[in-house]
C-alpha cells in the first residue's frame, strides 16, 4: 500500500474521502491549467494515480469503514432511484388512517416499461429536508401506507420494488402510541403472502424492524457499501459494552456487510458500486442497479404466485438455526 494511503492518526474515513476528493480537483484545475501536451500528460499520470489511490482506499475498507459510506450524505437515496430508474412515477400519500408519513415513499411506475410498484425509505440532504423526512425513520403511518401501495400492486399484478435505506424505525412516543410494532409486525405477515414478485435492496443503511417491514421478498439484494443489521454499530457497542466509541469492533464482530451477509444465506446478490461509492457516481450506480433488477425481474415473473410463495416462505424459514435442547 502506497505511504499517501496509510491512515493518520484520528483519520476518519470521511476525512479520507475528502482528502481523495480534493486530489481530483486539483488535478482538475491542472488540466485547465495545462498549456501544452507535455504538461497535459503530466496531469494524465497525475489522474491515473488519483484513481488507483481511490480504488485502493475502497478495496481496503472494512465493516465500520463501509457503514459510514453507507451513510454518505449525497449517496442515492429513494427519490434518486426513482428518477433514474423509474418512468411515469406517482406517488401514492396516506395511510387512510392517520396521515402522510414523508419519510416513506411509496407509489407506481414503469421499470423498463414494466409496471411496478415502488416502495422505499427517503432521507433528506440538508436539515430541512431531514426533519420533513425524519431521518428516514418512519412511523406506523409510513409502514401501513407502504402495506397499502403493496396490496394495490398484488390486485394488479405488479411487481414490488423496495429500496432500504433507513437507521431503524421511529422510537418517540407518538409512533408508540399509534403501533409501531403492530404496524411493522402486519407488514412482515403480509409481504410473507402477497402473491407477486418482491424485490428488496438494502442501498444504504439497512435498520432493524425499520427496514425489515419492507424487506420481506423473494430477492433480497444489497449494494457492495450498503449494511444491513438488526442493530447499529454504535448502539450495539453501547449494550454490549457500555461504550458507543466501540464501534468499529462492534461491526467487525456483527458481520453486517455484504459479503457477510451473502455467506450468511441473508442476501441473495450483492450490487456493485462505481469506483468511489455510489455517491460519486448516481448515473453508474443506477446502471449497474437497473442490469441486476432487469434480469431478478425476468425470471421471477415467470413463476406462479403459488410458486412464489413456497419458495418465500422456505427462503426465510432456512435463515434461522434450531436447536434441540436436552434438560
Amino acid at each position: 500500500m502506497c505511504a499517501a494511503h496509510k491512515e493518520k492518526k484520528g483519520t476518519t474515513t470521511v476525512d479520507r474521502q475528502r482528502e481523495i476528493e480534493r486530489l481530483e480537483k486539483d488535478v482538475e484545475e491542472l488540466r485547465h491549467l495545462a498549456a501544452n501536451d507535455e504538461g497535459e500528460a503530466e496531469v494524465e499520470r497525475l489522474k491515473q494515480q488519483v484513481l488507483e489511490l481511490r480504488r485502493e482506499f475502497y478495496a481496503h475498507m472494512g465493516p465500520w469503514q463501509r457503514a459510514q459510506i453507507a451513510r454518505h450524505p449525497q449517496r442515492p437515496y429513494t427519490l434518486d432511484w426513482i428518477n433514474l430508474l423509474i418512468t411515469d412515477f406517482i406517488e401514492l400519500h396516506g395511510d387512510r388512517g392517520i396521515g402522510d408519513d414523508k419519510a416513506m415513499i411509496a407509489g407506481m411506475g414503469k421499470f423498463h416499461g414494466r409496471p411496478v410498484a415502488v416502495i422505499g425509505h427517503q432521507k433528506g440532504r440538508d436539515t430541512k429536508q431531514r426533519v420533513m423526512r425524519n431521518f428516514g425513520q418512519p412511523k406506523p403511518e409510513g409502514y401501513r401506507k407502504a402495506l397499502r401501495v403493496m396490496q394495490l400492486a398484488a390486485k394488479f399484478g405488479r411487481p414490488v420494488l423496495t429500496f432500504i435505506d433507513t437507521p431503524g424505525a421511529y422510537p418517540g412516543i407518538d409512533a408508540e402510541e399509534r403501533g409501531q410494532g403492530e404496524a411493522i409486525a402486519r407488514n412482515l405477515r403480509e409481504m410473507a403472502r402477497l402473491p407477486v414478485p418482491i424485490i428488496v435492496t438494502v442501498t444504504g443503511e439497512g435498520g432493524s424492524g425499520g427496514a425489515l417491514a419492507v424487506a420481506v421478498g423473494d430477492r433480497v439484494n444489497i449494494m457492495e457499501n450498503a449494511f444491513y443489521s438488526v442493530i447499529s454499530p454504535e448502539g450495539c457497542a453501547s449494550i454490549i459494552w457500555r461504550d458507543s466509541t466501540k464501534a468499529e469492533t462492534a461491526a467487525i464482530a456483527m458481520k453486517i456487510m455484504a459479503n457477510d451477509l451473502r455467506d450468511l444465506g441473508v442476501i441473495d446478490e450483492i450490487i456493485r458500486e462505481p469506483d468511489g461509492g455510489a455517491h460519486s457516481d448516481h448515473e453508474a450506480a443506477a446502471k449497474l442497479f437497473a442490469e441486476v433488477l432487469e434480469k431478478q425481474l425476468l425470471v421471477l415473473t415467470n413463476h406462479s404466485a403459488k410458486e412464489l410463495l413456497h419458495a418465500r416462505y422456505e427462503k426465510f424459514r432456512h435463515m434461522c438455526q434450531f436447536f434441540d435442547i436436552i434438560r
